[in-house]
């Protein structure tokens, strides 16, 4: 499962897009818009008329927990008076023509550890809703080896972190039971300390979220807190991420959704975003993170356990500096997709020599395959060896596979051929081989 972290705008957009289906007795506004600054949110007044009528909120939407300890919700308790649409409007270009730090942790509501400094450039603003304490409650869903954990507790907020196992109710599902068990269940675990006059429309609640997360692949999916009033509930802060490998036939379902990169991290290479672009579109798992792209070691491994122990390898023997990249190429990738990682990898590892004129290295390795077509994935990057051998020779690029797994003496037999054909230097190795030894005999020549 890859998961993918969207934005609380386009996933509450989503729920409310198939409210009727999930939680048909409940009644949900959905008023919220997202913006970048306040002409956008004036613009935005045009349509909707609630924001020039109503009490607000604001706050930005940039993939970062804690924002009301970093000072970063706008709202009616913390400012003098109601949050009008000016207000919010002043706010926002306030809080996005300066670069901000955001603490990520705190020891109580003191920050601790260095903050994460960048630009706020998205902000969710909904109307502010009057309610009491005893009213918020909080409730997620994600995926935990091969079964489906729902979490509930009758304590919503910021602070339902803290003392978990006392305050959570754990529940556990397997993919083989029914939807008539699951509702059972369910009703049968319901927090003892939600109140008495909200439990049955927390139970029915509930399990349409649990039968939404699922039916919509959520890979994971946050409410803290959902108000309960009755029948009617309200959203106040959402967590979510995709399964994004369903992306193709959720385009429906999910409408035109961002994947944005998190406050304070760097922008995304066109490269890594072709590679998740690729991978939303495969049953395979396709995965490429640059560290250092002009470091000479470069891996392409086959198996997301493999690839950290390769990493782990490389950072103990040279050196982290000395690592370019990270990633996967895993779940039985068609010869065409594993081409496609390989050329792209290969383009960037011989862009630029190595500063010190030392020889680059290629890591192909992997464990033992269960499934995948090693001959057919290796097809794939003799392929990319043969567009691109000029370059890589001209990088003095030397190459170690160690492989096994369905069909892997073809695999490495016309790997080994055809390098030597084109003429660059090559080390194979099978299943005997221990599955970083390859590392080892990288860095000793």
């Amino acid at each position: 499962m890859a998961q993918k972290a969207i934005r609380e705008y386009d996933a509450k957009s989503i729920l409310a897009k198939h409210w009727d289906k999930y939680f048909p007795d409940f009644n949900y506004a959905y008023e919220t818009v997202m913006v970048q600054n306040g002409t956008q949110l004036a613009d935005a007044a045009k349509e909707n008329k609630w924001l020039k009528e109503k009490t607000l909120v604001a706050k930005p939407d940039m993939l970062f927990g804690k924002r009301g300890k970093n000072d970063l919700v706008l709202f009616k308790n913390k400012k003098p008076g109601d949050v009008t649409l000016s207000k919010a409007k002043t706010w926002i270009d306030e809080k996005s023509s300066t670069e901000q730090s955001v603490y990520f942790s705190f020891d109580d509501d003191t920050p601790t550890g260095e903050p994460k400094v960048d630009m706020l450039t998205h902000f969710i603003v909904e109307p502010f809703t009057p309610h009491s304490q005893e009213e918020e409650y909080y409730i997620s869903a994600t995926c935990v080896g091969e079964d489906d954990m729902l979490y509930m507790s009758a304590e919503g907020g910021m602070e339902v972190e803290e003392g978990w196992d006392e305050k959570v109710t754990e529940v556990a599902f397997s993919i083989t039971e029914t939807e008539k068990e699951i509702s059972k269940k369910i009703k049968a675990n319901i927090p003892k300390d939600v109140a008495k006059k909200d439990k049955k429309a927390f139970a029915e609640f509930a399990i349409g979220f649990f039968k939404a997360y699922r039916e919509l692949n959520f890979a994971y999916l946050e409410i803290n807190p959902f108000v309960l009033q009755d029948k009617k509930i309200e959203l106040l802060d959402m967590v979510a991420k995709l399964d994004d490998t369903a992306g193709f036939m959720m385009v429906d379902e999910w409408g035109d959704v961002d994947y944005p990169t998190s406050f304070g991290m760097e922008e995304k290479s066109p490269e890594v975003l072709a590679i998740e672009d690729a991978d939303s579109k495969s049953g395979a798992s396709l995965k490429l993170t640059i560290l250092k792209p002009e470091a000479r070691i470069w891996t392409m491994v086959a198996g997301g356990g493999a690839s950290v122990v390769y990493a782990d390898t490389i950072a103990d023997l040279a050196g982290i500096e000395d690592l370019a990249n990270y990633g996967e190429y895993s779940g039985g990738p068609t010869t065409g997709e594993t081409k496609f990682y390989a050329d792209t990898l290969i383009d960037l590892m011989t862009r630029t020599p190595d500063p010190d004129g030392k020889d680059k290295i290629l890591i192909i390795g992997g464990a033992i395959a269960n499934f995948t077509d090693v001959a057919k994935t290796f097809t794939g990057i003799i392929q990319s060896f043969e567009i691109y051998a000029e370059k890589m020779k001209k990088h003095n690029v030397k190459i170690y596979v160690r492989r096994g797994g369905p069909n892997y003496e073809k695999g490495l037999k016309d790997i080994k051929e055809a390098a030597d054909r084109l003429g660059l230097y090559i080390e194979v190795y099978g299943p005997e081989t221990h599955v970083t030894d390859i590392v080892r005999m990288a860095l000793k020549k």
